[in-house]
C-alpha cells in the first residue's frame, strides 16, 4: 500500500484547501512532507468567492516585498553579484515564489529597475507643477530632484549599474519609456507657460533641462566619497548638503530665467 503525498504550499499561495485531518490519519511526516492513509477520503472545502481579492492582495504584497529586497541586493552587489538566495533571505517568502513571479534573476532585476523609475515618476506627479507659477515650478522640481536622490541613493546605484551594462536590460522594458515621458511633458508645459508669460527662456529643450537637473543632483550622491576625499571637502553633513542643494537650485533657476 502506497502513501499519498499531500503537498503543502510554502509561500501561502494557491494551497489546496482540505478538510480537517485527525492525528490518527497521519502515517508519517518525513522531511516536511505530510503522508496520510490512502484509504482516507479528504474533502476539499469549497472556495469562498470573497477570498479572491484577499489572495490578490497577498500576491501584490509578496511581489512588493520581493522588489524591496531586490533593490537592496542589486544596489549593493550589482546584477552579477546579487544572489536569489540572499534576496529570498531578506523576505518572508522563498526562491520558488521569486521565480514564479519574475521568472529569473534578470527578470527580477528588470522589474526592480522599472519599479525604481516608477516610484520617482509617481512622486514627481505629487508636485502639481501645473498649479505653480513657472519660475517657482522649476525651483520646486530642482529641489525635489536633489532631495529625492539624496534620500534614495539606491536609485543612483541602480542607474550606475545599468550603465555598466550599457542599458542592456532597461532596453528590454516594455513600459520604461511610457511612464518616464510624464516628467518631460510636465517640464514642457511649465516652460511653455513661462515663455508665454515672458519669465522663462523660449529656447530650452525639456529633455536637456531634465538631464541637467538629474546630473547635478546625482553627482552629489554618486561622487560624494571620491570628490570629498580628493578635495578634502565635506559632502555629507546637513550643512554641506543644504549648501549644495541651494547651489543647484540657483544654477537651474538662473539658467531658465529671462
Amino acid at each position: 500500500m502506497k502513501d499519498i503525498e499531500v503537498k503543502w504550499d510554502t509561500g501561502g499561495y494557491d494551497a489546496m484547501l482540505l478538510g480537517q485531518i485527525e492525528p490518527n490519519h497521519v502515517r508519517s511526516f518525513p522531511r516536511g512532507v505530510l503522508r496520510v492513509d490512502p484509504r482516507l477520503k479528504l474533502k476539499r472545502k469549497s472556495r469562498d468567492p470573497k477570498s479572491a481579492p484577499v489572495r490578490r492582495r497577498d500576491a501584490e504584497r509578496t511581489k512588493a516585498e520581493i522588489l524591496a529586497a531586490g533593490i537592496r541586493e542589486f544596489s549593493e552587489r550589482g546584477l552579477n553579484g546579487a544572489r536569489v538566495d540572499s534576496i529570498a533571505g531578506r523576505t518572508r517568502t522563498n526562491k520558488r515564489m521569486i521565480y514564479y513571479y519574475f521568472k529569473s534573476k534578470r527578470g527580477l532585476y528588470l522589474a526592480v529597475l522599472e519599479d525604481a523609475y516608477r516610484r520617482i515618476r509617481e512622486a514627481e506627479k505629487q508636485l502639481r507643477l501645473d498649479d505653480l507659477p513657472p519660475g517657482e515650478a522649476i525651483r520646486t522640481l530642482a529641489e525635489f530632484t536633489f532631495d529625492y536622490h539624496w534620500r534614495n541613493p539606491q536609485l543612483a546605484k541602480l542607474v550606475v549599474i545599468e550603465n555598466v551594462h550599457k542599458g542592456k536590460y532597461l532596453s528590454r522594458s516594455e513600459t520604461i519609456s511610457s511612464f518616464n515621458l510624464s516628467i518631460i511633458d510636465a517640464i514642457a508645459k511649465v516652460l511653455r507657460r513661462g515663455a508665454e508669460e515672458g519669465v522663462l527662456r523660449r529656447d530650452i529643450d525639456p529633455v536637456e533641462l531634465h538631464m541637467t537637473v538629474s546630473a547635478l543632483s546625482l553627482f552629489h550622491v554618486t561622487n560624494r566619497y571620491t570628490f570629498g576625499t580628493v578635495f578634502r571637502r565635506d559632502m555629507v553633513s546637513a550643512e554641506a548638503v543644504a549648501q549644495r542643494k541651494k547651489e543647484i537650485v540657483d544654477i537651474i533657476s538662473r539658467y531658465v530665467s529671462v
